[in-house]
């Protein structure tokens, strides 16, 4: 059996832990030449977005495992090895992750697509457009 040719993500949770995860995930599929699509929904959506200070929205994210903020969970991380979340939102970027914003999660958040980080190109789009964009023998993983 060989490998998928594309991997599909759905980030949906507001969990610092799976959406620190789901870029880490998307990074390693991009490294093994693996097309990535990432469609930000609904809580997710916060992940990609700044204040008007520029601060990232993921700071604010907790881990529902220990309960400690998205930038703190960040130093603890960065800490050990792991990556940092703007470490691998970078790398995702840079190696080619296609980055989908979901406009009804937009609506259903309240967000502005002003609100949006703007290093990184979002396609707005939908389940449709998600669907469309995912491979007949791709994998979709829904975080």
């Amino acid at each position: 059996m060989s490998k998928p040719k594309t991997l599909s993500i759905i980030a949906f949770s507001s969990d610092f832990g799976k959406i620190h995860y789901a870029l880490a995930t998307a990074a390693a599929a991009v490294a093994t030449n693996m097309n990535v699509t990432i469609m930000f929904t609904m809580g997710a959506i916060r992940a990609v977005t700044v204040d008007s200070s520029g601060v990232p929205g993921w700071g604010v994210f907790t881990n529902a495992k220990t309960k400690t903020e998205g930038f703190g969970q960040d130093e603890i991380n960065q800490s050990k090895g792991i990556a940092g979340f703007e470490e691998l939102f970078t790398a995702c970027s840079s190696m080619g992750v296609k980055f989908l914003i979901c406009e009804m999660g937009l609506k259903a958040e309240g967000i502005q697509a002003e609100e949006l980080r703007k290093d990184v190109h979002f396609e707005p789009g939908g389940l449709v457009t998600f669907l469309n964009s995912a491979d007949a023998e791709g994998n979709i993983v829904f975080i």
